[in-house]
């Protein structure tokens, strides 16, 4: 991805986009990877980092929902197992089988567990990633050294889908730009612009690098801003009324020892109604999340105090060494875009995580809602509205055959499986200059190649966007991410030309960011 190659195509006032995305979180880049699949031009902007928001701070699953099932929601657990299939035939490299453990300290806990899994194995049907089964006490303690054993009786083995949230949204955005779409981070949009009729016709973006201004035109818009959602539907309409209620979910990553094994956790059922995992990533212990209702939608949510509590709390009854805030290597929180309850209803965990496509009386479309795992899909039921709102015949939709960007059958060991076929390319530039080859914190795999490889080829543009979602170091160890900043602000900078200031004021931001993942 070139980022100055797609200025260029804005600076061409005279030319209409088939579709105008607003948000480069997962929504946004599904609709636009489903509108290329369909011959669509689409020109896509976010006004931070792709998957900066709520997209890059998920539990890292690809899971029909175990919890939906439960609720009755049949046909959302359908779908996202259909899609679940899909995302690991077309991104074997940033997705995988992950075996998840239920213990069982009960004989009803077995016999609940046990047949609402065999309903999640039959509804998988041939998209199965393997049968549930109950295992021994000492099967279960083998596969889990660091669970409880009081009262154990055995564990529900099931399988579900992992995989690494910012990576895989920054190969969408990789496919759907080499697809021909104008994808750009860092561009702000300030202003729908509407044509006689009321109707919107194209939108006003600011570079917010050059402070340039473009205007867009363009023949459908597409809101898909997650929890900023109402802030576009009031952009376009003053009173429109709130449709959003940000909820946050926070993960906090431990040494991965704390469980031991391969094996995921899967507590069923914790106070607040949730479950909670635990998941073995990048060689650490994620564990969460939490439900809390919050006012505003903010860019950098922070943990509350009571949420990593409950999560500690939570843990410490399943795990033998019971985990301390001395022991939490880093915390991230995100907010869900769920629907605005009725009055006088608070359980958000009670609110379908179906998505929902608005369209508005001046033809803006808003996409809301959903989960990662069904992105491809909301994309397509969204591109769906391009004949309602323009009267312009539509192709079929393909996006369920896109192979992902870095697609191989050839997954490069350790660190490099995420980069795909791009591993090779990102080694190359070690043969060529041998300095890049050195590590970026000794506790991490990661070389320096890597960050010439984001700033040249991934769009990053800050430090934050290197250690925070390029290479995954800011949510797996917030210290060591703060440690490294300096190094890689050098290399960023001499890449990018940037001088002494620059990187002054770039260590100066990520502090700021960088000290919010540390529990204080």
């Amino acid at each position: 991805m070139d980022r100055n190659e797609n200025l260029k195509q804005l600076q061409n006032s005279d030319k209409i986009w088939d579709i105008a995305v607003i948000g480069g979180g997962s929504s946004g880049l599904g609709v636009a990877l489903d509108a290329v699949s369909r011959g669509l031009s689409v020109a896509l902007f976010e006004k931070a980092d792709f998957a900066k928001g709520t997209s890059s701070r998920s539990t890292k699953l690809l899971h029909g929902g175990v919890r939906y099932l439960a609720q009755g929601d049949v046909l959302l657990v359908l779908e996202a197992l259909r899609e679940r299939g899909r995302l690991l035939k077309n991104a074997p490299h940033l997705t995988r089988n992950q075996a998840f453990i239920i213990p069982v300290y009960t004989l009803w806990d077995r016999i609940q567990f046990s047949a609402g899994l065999k309903m999640y194995d039959y509804m998988a049907a041939n998209l199965s990633l393997g049968s549930s089964r109950y295992i021994s006490r000492e099967e279960t303690l083998r596969r889990m050294p660091g669970i409880n054993s009081n009262g154990l009786f055995g564990g529900i083995v099931y399988h579900d889908g992992q995989f690494d949230d910012a990576r895989l949204a920054l190969s969408i955005a990789q496919t759907a730009d080499h697809a021909g779409a104008c994808i750009l981070n860092y561009t702000k949009v300030t202003a729908l612009s509407k044509g006689p009729s009321g109707k919107i016709d194209g939108l006003v973006v600011q570079d917010l690098l050059s402070k340039k201004k473009y205007e867009i035109n363009a023949r459908m818009v597409v809101n898909a801003t997650g929890v900023f959602a109402d802030k576009i539907l009031q952009m376009d309409n003053p009173e429109a009324p709130k449709t959003i209620q940000p909820s946050q979910g926070i993960h906090l990553v431990l040494d991965r020892e704390f469980l031991g094994g391969d094996d995921a956790l899967m507590i069923p059922k914790t106070r607040d109604g949730r479950v909670l995992f635990a998941v073995p990533w990048h060689g650490k212990l994620v564990v969460g999340t939490t439900d809390t209702l919050r006012e505003k939608a903010k860019l950098e949510p922070e943990a509350l105090q009571k949420e990593i509590d409950f999560v500690l709390e939570t843990a410490a009854g399943y795990l033998t060494r019971k985990p301390t805030r001395a022991d939490v290597k880093a915390v991230f929180a995100g907010l869900r875009p769920l629907a605005r309850p009725k009055e006088g209803s608070t359980k958000t965990k009670e609110i379908s995580r179906s998505h929902k496509v608005i369209v508005s009386e001046s033809g803006l479309v808003s996409l809301t809602g959903g989960k990662w795992t069904t992105f491809r899909k909301m994309g397509e039921d969204t591109v769906d509205y391009f004949p309602k709102i323009t009267g312009i015949s539509l192709a079929p939709s393909r996006s369920k055959d896109v192979l992902l960007h870095g697609f191989t059958k050839a997954i490069p060991d350790g660190h490099w499986g995420v980069y795909g076929s791009d591993a090779a390319l990102i080694q190359d530039l070690v043969k060529a200059d041998p300095k890049l080859s050195e590590k970026i914190h000794p506790d991490f795999p990661n070389i320096l190649a890597e960050v010439v490889w984001a700033v040249r080829h991934e769009m990053a543009l800050k430090i934050e966007d290197v250690l925070s979602r390029r290479i995954r170091m800011l949510i797996l160890d917030a210290q060591a991410a703060l440690d490294s900043a300096e190094k890689v602000a050098k290399i960023m900078a001499s890449e990018l030309g940037k001088d002494s200031a620059w990187i002054e004021m770039e260590l100066a931001d990520f502090k700021i960011t960088g000290e919010k993942y540390l529990i204080k």
